[in-house]
């Protein structure tokens, strides 16, 4: 069970490292909180989770999967090779962490006009660099 457990774990850094998320516990910790819509889990039990000594329940599980846009299937058990359909992610460019996938969530949940206005500031500031 143990080596069950260290798997997990070892799968739960690389989604986050693929999505972009440094694999922290205090990351994952406020990422979790901030999604799931039952009792917030403690510090120690995200900890847990990414150091291989527990295993999330199957709620957290599927919370932790659309987070770090893995399937729950492949993040709790792993993909054989040859049962892997999707395509690859690409990770996210070097010194993207934690903070710019937050602002790109936010901003693809903004409604159309209020994008453009952000993609038009984004092209004003970045000519005048």
């Amino acid at each position: 069970m143990a080596d069950e457990r260290e798997k997990f774990a070892q799968r739960l850094v690389h989604a986050m490292q693929q999505a972009g998320y440094e694999p922290r516990p205090i990351v994952l910790f406020h990422l979790f909180n901030a999604k799931y819509r039952g009792s917030s889990v403690t510090f120690q039990t995200v900890s847990r989770w990414l150091r291989g000594r527990a295993l999330p329940e199957q709620d957290k599980l599927q919370v932790m999967a659309d987070l770090l846009g893995v399937e729950p299937h492949a993040l709790r058990f792993g993909v054989s090779p040859r049962s892997r359909v999707a395509e690859a992610r690409p990770p996210w460019p070097a010194g993207a962490g934690s903070r710019e996938r937050q602002v790109v969530e936010a901003f693809l949940q903004l409604p159309p006009k209020k994008r453009e206005l952000v993609g038009e500031l984004v092209k004003a500031l970045s000519e005048s660099a």
